[in-house]
């Protein structure tokens, strides 16, 4: 695998599941695969369980972890060709990937849309950049449209939680008080959609489609009671106007409806469903405090599987070697 972005880049999605869960059974099983290897892992943007638990990853399996932090202690870089760099930005990505590739058996990219140029975010540009340049395999880290290892963990947590051979699952969107990517839906759709025993629901405001190309084969409800109802679990995230139905509209908050907020009111409407949610998250925004206290809530046993998703993925890059 020299590059992992979206669900299809793993190949047979049953091998990667039992995968995962032979790896969080013996976390430390394939520690061979990365003695001696390096990967760097490269922020654009701030972190903290994708930080974590990649590099708890990459350390189960026996590699050694550089962490550059762009905006932090490094040179500020020029990601566009063809600009005259006489500003604050002294140096440009396509001389800076190729030598960190000098440095690295692998790179995980962490990279934020910056909403407002629709073509240049779904282009993936900065992602890209590395992948043709770097000489290495690469996987996102989160980009401007996709974030897989948060989507594999959560269908992770869905396979480990289910009670019902087929479970409903509702894509919610909440409301924000800043525009957020599309990154985390994007993939959640996409993910659920590859799965084979998922009944994918996708709910929210009027003019808030996310892209086709993600939300594939799912329901779209735009009465979100309506598509609570039986729900097995309730997945909450904000996103930004995707621009699907209005391009002017990309990156926008068209809509701050804080009735879609999720409450106890809004979880009596499932049958008994789990709460999952990608964090950091605004609570009493996204989701009330007795929500996500719940013992109904996911959002640890979520997070503790993105150290799962993250081995199976860098398992697959090492082999591949």
């Amino acid at each position: 695998m020299k590059s992992f972005i979206n669900v299809e880049d793993l190949g047979p999605l049953d091998k990667a599941m039992a995968e995962a869960f032979e790896i969080k059974n013996d976390r430390f099983k394939y520690q061979h695969l990365g003695k001696n290897k390096t990967l760097m892992m490269i922020f654009f943007n701030n972190s903290l369980r994708t930080r974590l638990s990649t590099q708890k990853a990459a350390m189960n399996l026996g590699m050694n972890v550089i962490v550059l932090d762009v905006n932090a202690g490094a040179w500020k870089l020029e990601t566009e060709r063809g600009v005259i760099m006489d500003g604050d930005k002294s140096e440009h990505l396509l001389e800076a990937i190729p030598v960190m590739g000098c440095y690295c058996d692998l790179i995980g990219v962490r990279s934020f849309a910056g909403l407002s140029d629709r073509e240049y975010d779904y282009a993936e540009t900065v992602l890209q950049q590395f992948i043709k340049y770097s000489g290495r395999p690469v996987f996102a880290m989160e980009t401007a449209t996709v974030h897989p290892l948060q989507a594999f963990a959560d269908l992770i947590t869905i396979e480990e939680h289910k009670v019902v051979e087929r479970p409903k699952v509702v894509l919610t969107w909440a409301p924000h008080c800043r525009a957020l990517p599309q990154a985390v839906p994007n993939s959640f759709a996409q993910w659920m959609n590859a799965a084979p025993d998922v009944d994918l629901v996708i709910t929210h405001p009027e003019g808030y489609e996310l892209d086709p190309k993600f939300v594939g084969n799912a329901r779209v409800e735009y009465d979100q009671k309506k598509a609570f109802e039986g729900a097995d679990f309730i997945y909450a995230k904000n996103w930004s106007n995707p621009g699907v139905t209005n391009p002017a509209d990309y990156g926008k908050i068209t809509c701050d409806d804080r009735s879609w907020t999720v409450d106890t009111e809004h979880m009596s409407w499932t049958n008994n469903g789990k709460f999952m949610h990608c964090l950091p998250v605004r609570r009493n925004l996204i989701v009330s405090d007795d929500v996500i206290e719940s013992p109904n809530s996911l959002v640890i046993p979520e997070a503790a599987n993105r150290e799962i998703s993250c081995s199976v993925v860098i398992k697959r890059m090492l082999e591949a070697l």
